[in-house]
């Protein structure tokens, strides 16, 4: 049902472009969004879709280096990371099935209700 892309090594200061491909979903019914985990922490939230508009919520850390991105024609949402840090390194994970609208606290930060996720991507930011 998603299928998460774009992980890699990158130095810090840099650029990578998460992809996550939805199948079988129309994602204008429901919230979808980004997560992330480090090794030896818990889940967090990233940033996620939560309208049919494109309303967006980003984890208050985050905002100004990541910016998240919809394209209806493909079904695809897009992760967009800026001037990487070493403590963004984790994995990704992508995850849809909250009918819009959304509690973002409960949604986009914590993933409840978020029936669908998909494999993670390895993002590791390093010298």
């Amino acid at each position: 049902l998603l299928q998460a892309s774009g992980g890699g090594l990158v130095q810090p200061g840099g650029s990578l472009r998460l992809s996550c491909a939805a199948s079988g979903l129309n994602l204008d019914y429901y919230a979808i969004g980004w997560f992330r985990q480090a090794p030896g922490k818990e889940r967090e939230g990233v940033s996620c879709i939560i309208s049919s508009d494109d309303n967006t919520y980003y984890a208050d850390s985050l905002k100004g280096r990541f910016t998240i991105s919809r394209d209806n024609a493909k079904n695809t949402v897009y992760l967009q990371m800026n001037s990487l840090k070493p403590e963004d390194t984790a994995v990704y994970y992508c995850a849809t099935g909250a009918p819009v609208p959304v509690d973002t606290i409960v949604v986009c930060s914590l993933g409840y209700g978020m029936d669908y996720w998909g494999k993670g991507t390895l993002v590791t930011v390093s010298s």
